[in-house]
């Protein structure tokens, strides 16, 4: 069950809860909880799983239709395996090599606007 903490705020009162499925934390009103807890059978989803689930009883075959639970399962054992796998060897380097590789091909690229350049604000 998706651990849910209340927080006054000025006009409305939030709550965070986090996903069932990634362990994401959003920050909701009660009665959009209470919504989203309806419609995947008591778990709370964030977004993004929500519209994964969804998506995956609308894609199955109509032969083979799988219910919301199931669906559910599959997202959840989804974001278990991507939790579970390692990180990339050097995150940093392929960061700092990709920003390299972005820059020169910037600068090697024409410019379109002669007249203003942003790099001489």
């Amino acid at each position: 069950m998706a651990a849910v903490v209340k927080q006054k705020n000025n006009q409305n009162e939030v709550e965070f809860a986090e996903c069932d499925c990634c362990g994401l934390t959003e920050e909701c009103t009660p009665s959009y909880i209470a919504r989203v807890r309806e419609k995947f059978e008591g778990n709370w989803l964030c977004g993004l799983c929500s519209e994964a689930v969804k998506y995956e009883t609308m894609r199955s075959a109509p032969e083979t239709v799988i219910t919301t639970n199931e669906a559910l399962v599959r997202r959840t054992k989804f974001c278990e395996q991507f939790k579970s796998s390692s990180p990339p060897e050097n995150p940093a380097g392929n960061l700092i090599t990709a920003m390299k590789h972005l820059l020169f091909r910037s600068l090697d690229s024409p410019r379109k606007n002669k007249g203003s350049n942003a790099w001489r604000s």
